[in-house]
């Protein structure tokens, strides 16, 4: 089916904070539970090495999504790398908690940040885990168009794709129930807004949703990136380590 662009919730500007960071870090705990990362180690690592990029600086970072474990697999590898969070939204929480287990090799921007206009201050390779769903058809050529002016690489990351094999996201709920005890901190107001008032699980079914009739085929990735020389562009998919899902990706290596 064609792509529709329905809104989600927590790209909402009027909705609650609290209930947008509680659906960010279970979100959060489902990407390092599944090691996302894994299937992304080896394309950043050549969209650094061919860029010449040293950092990475991370837009649309919701709950900082796989960064801390790339990063991780990155240093293993003898390749450290220091990344920067970013957000329209940040949640600073998520930031400052991924910030202190990185030992040092993860940073953040307490200050909104529109991926669209990248302040000249941050560069390095630029990173959307999950994130570029979110934007609508212009939005998305104008972030791929100023990461090529800027002769800064990108890589595009996303979980979410409009088929079938993403029917099981409509058990969200159930999901976020047993998911819930084993996040940390369990707090009262994780408590409250996930059993007595389920306004988390009802937000990530509503927003996993949208996000799968929302994402970008392969084909329609190769178009958006089309006309923003001099970046060579290559989008394909990748395995998931665990899991039976499929990783697209979307990487722009820099002249």
């Amino acid at each position: 089916m064609g792509r529709l662009h329905l809104f989600e919730l927590e790209d909402q500007a009027w909705f609650p904070g609290i209930i947008r960071d509680l659906a960010t870090d279970y979100l959060q705990f489902i990407q390092e539970r599944f090691r996302i990362d894994r299937a992304m180690t080896p394309l950043v690592r050549r969209a650094l090495d061919e860029g010449g990029a040293t950092r990475i600086v991370d837009l649309c970072s919701g709950g900082s999504g796989p960064l801390l474990g790339l990063v991780t697999d990155l240093a293993a590898e003898g390749r450290p790398v220091h990344a920067t969070l970013t957000d329209l939204f940040p949640n600073i929480p998520a930031f400052a908690k991924i910030a202190d287990a990185s030992g040092g090799l993860i940073g953040y921007e307490r200050d909104p940040v529109d991926a669209r206009n990248v302040p000249p201050r941050l560069t390095g390779l630029r990173t959307i885990f999950n994130g570029f769903h979110h934007l609508r058809p212009a939005d998305a050529r104008a972030i791929l168009h100023a990461a090529a002016a800027a002769r800064q690489p990108i890589a595009i990351f996303e979980v979410s794709e409009r088929s079938l094999r993403t029917l099981p996201v409509l058990l969200t709920p159930i999901f976020v129930w047993l998911a819930t005890p084993f996040m940390r901190p369990f707090t009262w107001q994780r408590f409250l807004w996930t059993y007595l008032v389920p306004l988390v699980p009802l937000t990530c079914l509503w927003d996993g949703v949208v996000s799968q009739l929302r994402a970008y085929t392969v084909p329609e990735l190769r178009h958006l990136c089309q006309g923003s020389a001099p970046m060579r562009w290559e989008a394909g998919q990748v395995p998931i380590a665990k899991g039976g899902g499929r990783l697209t990706y979307l990487i722009g290596f820099a002249p």
